[in-house]
């Protein structure tokens, strides 16, 4: 999936609120990608224009190489996605639900039972939906997308209301989605939890993208190649580390904070261990998405979509 330029624009009693603003994206094909951001960054009115459901003002998306909304018909039955709150009967079971999606878009019966079992609801298929926990409510949702046996997954916030074990239960249903080669582009504001099960992720604000790439580059970035050291006699380290081109902070418990300099922590160690000064402690600093994603935006208030004045020519547009 790719996405090069999208705009979306409301007009409201205050001006024109900008949804998304020139939005450029790549979802790599395989694995799990974390498409995140503050709630109100545009997630889901960019999901939404992928799936055709509302019309951008400008750019262009493609799908599996075919330009999106254009041709989505021929794209739609490889793209299973979930953007509203699920909606089934209560008084059937799990598995009656089923069968009559299956039934009403032309799906062999016995693959209710086959998506039942990949969302760990084997068991349970016979349970009627209203005893569902929420959790259940929403892997049958999941089992629902994959009945047409879809290569992309979307789902847009689906751990909003879970507690600790549905969130569990529902990122090892991603992850197992994943490892059978699928690919799953999942929406979030908790980027902490995305962390957990993405590969790859796009950072939004305000509608555009911050930062994009492999969750293990991005949290290195993030951490700055910093290393926290403990030394005997950390005042004469500081100095010496400071004159090899070292950044160096000392910490409240007494420590080091170390950045720049040579890329090998050999070198360090190598340059205190010359002067008789021995290492007890190099640890790298870990960062995390959460902590990246507020770096990324302390100067600039990134979060909520903005708002912009509409001018006279604008309104006429």
């Amino acid at each position: 999936m790719v996405v090069e330029g999208l705009r979306k624009t409301y007009r409201t009693r205050r001006g024109v609120q900008v949804a998304v603003a020139g939005l450029d994206m790549t979802v790599p094909r395989g694995g799990v990608h974390g498409f995140l951001g503050p709630n109100g960054a545009g997630k889901t009115t960019t999901i939404r224009m992928l799936l055709g459901l509302i019309a951008a003002d400008s750019g262009r998306a493609t799908i599996f190489g075919h330009p999106v909304p254009e041709e989505l018909p021929q794209v739609v039955d490889r793209v299973g996605a979930i953007v509203e709150q699920p909606r089934f009967f209560p008084a059937f079971t799990g598995r009656q639900n089923l069968r009559l999606l299956a039934q009403g878009i032309g799906i062999p019966t016995p693959k209710v039972d086959e998506v039942l079992e990949q969302v760990g609801l084997g068991g349970r298929g016979r349970d009627r939906f209203g005893g569902y926990s929420l959790g259940m409510k929403q892997r049958l949702a999941v089992a629902a997308t994959l009945l047409k046996d879809p290569d992309l997954l979307v789902f847009d916030e689906p751990t909003n209301g879970l507690d600790p074990a549905g969130i569990h239960e529902i990122r090892a249903t991603m992850r197992g989605l994943a490892d059978q080669g699928r690919t799953v582009l999942v929406s979030s504001h908790i980027l902490s939890e995305v962390q957990l099960v993405a590969d790859t992720v796009s950072i939004i604000g305000r509608g555009r993208l911050l930062a994009e790439g492999s969750v293990a580059e991005l949290l290195r970035v993030a951490g700055g190649g910093a290393l926290r050291v403990a030394v005997g006699e950390p005042g004469r380290a500081a100095d010496l580390l400071r004159e090899r081109g070292w950044g160096v902070e000392p910490t409240p418990e007494g420590r080091l904070l170390v950045t720049g300099g040579p890329a090998d922590p050999a070198e360090l160690t190598r340059a205190l261990a010359d002067q008789g000064l021995w290492v007890r402690e190099l640890t790298p600093v870990q960062s995390d998405l959460e902590s990246y994603f507020l770096h990324l935006t302390a100067d600039e208030h990134l979060g909520r979509a903005q708002h912009e004045e509409v001018r006279d020519e604008a309104a006429a547009g």
